[in-house]
């Protein structure tokens, strides 16, 4: 097994430790940072430019109004907006926000705050655990899917993916390329296919051959589909009937550069099937990064992974105090 770059503990739940890199940890996780710094470039210049261009002063009712200003203009949201800067206007008038150094680190540690959840790991401690992945078309969701599967053979599980999406040219074949980089079973469909029937044959593929990880791929579909809405619904009921307690995860893959849109898709997703995390994918590719506060923040799910770049290593696990470092600088 290669030394993954990735920090396995970080991202899984239920796995065996992965085998500690040649390099010291602090290292290696230094390096790792400077990458997420480098991806998230446009992100960051886009939000520090216009918190650093304010002349803080904690006593000017402006100076708030600028920032909130800022905060929206990067998509993090009004609720979110205005949950940051009520925080800081207390510590301000508390005395615990003098300078602009102060607004910058005190930004960084709220926004971290807001965006951290109890458990942001995949919790693969199931055998075998069913990871359901739904989205709108365009998010990267079946690469996300077979990233994903490369990352969980990397740590050490064994994995079956099926080939939910049944509509979509060419999705089997691109799913079934990604399977076998990474080692993992296939379950393969034919065009038209029932999509449920594909994520029963499965689940029960998993459970036959003692699999650790089972991850279903789903149609895209847009979230003003009812009827696919509906299907998608019956697709997890499927799953659940044949496998107690299953899906284990239902992961939502949201474009980034989408902003304010992926509260929406998540809001009705959310409502067709339980989501129980995000994959915040094409982060990059975006100067409002600020989608990922609102998305923690206003729907109270994890984000579980990132997505900011178009390499393996690049699907990472979230971690949010990093996140803002990487988004507001550090």
């Amino acid at each position: 097994m290669s030394t993954p770059s990735v920090d396995y503990d970080r991202m899984f739940v239920g796995l065996e430790a992965a085998p500690a890199p040649a390099e010291s940890e602090p290292e290696r996780r230094r390096g790792l940072f400077r990458r997420l710094r480098e991806n998230l470039s446009k992100s960051r210049r886009a939000m520090t430019e216009q918190i650093q261009a304010i002349t803080f002063d904690p006593a000017d009712e402006d100076v708030w109004e600028e920032i909130e200003n800022a905060l929206i203009l990067a998509d993090c949201g009004v609720p979110a907006t205005a949950e940051i800067v009520g925080r800081l206007e207390r510590e301000a008038a508390s005395g615990g926000l003098t300078t602009a150094q102060d607004l910058a680190d005190g930004l960084r540690r709220v926004v971290a705050e807001l965006m951290a959840h109890a458990e942001s790991r995949l919790d693969v401690s199931a055998r075998p655990t069913v990871i359901l992945v739904v989205g709108v078309n365009g998010t990267g969701k079946t690469t996300t899917i077979g990233k994903l599967s490369e990352h969980l053979r990397r740590a050490g599980a064994t994995v079956v993916v099926g080939a939910g999406d049944t509509f979509r040219a060419a999705a089997v074949e691109q799913l079934e390329t990604w399977a076998e980089r990474a080692g993992a079973d296939f379950v393969g469909a034919t065009r038209g296919q029932d999509p449920a029937a594909v994520a029963y044959d499965a689940v029960s593929a998993g459970e036959a051959r003692r699999r650790d990880v089972v991850l279903v791929d789903t149609a895209g579909r847009l979230h003003t589909q009812d009827n696919l809405m509906q299907e998608l619904a019956k697709v997890r009921r499927v799953i659940a009937g044949r496998l107690e307690g299953a899906p284990h995860e239902t992961l939502l893959v949201i474009d980034a550069t989408t902003g304010q849109n992926g509260l929406q898709q998540a809001r009705l997703f959310s409502a067709a099937v339980p989501v129980t995390g995000i994959a915040l994918t094409k982060l990059d590719g975006t100067a409002k990064g600020g989608i990922a506060i609102a998305i923690a923040h206003e729907l109270g799910l994890p984000i579980k992974l990132i997505g900011v770049g178009e390499t393996l290593e690049d699907l990472r696990p979230f971690d949010a105090d990093e996140l803002a470092r990487a988004l507001f600088g550090a």
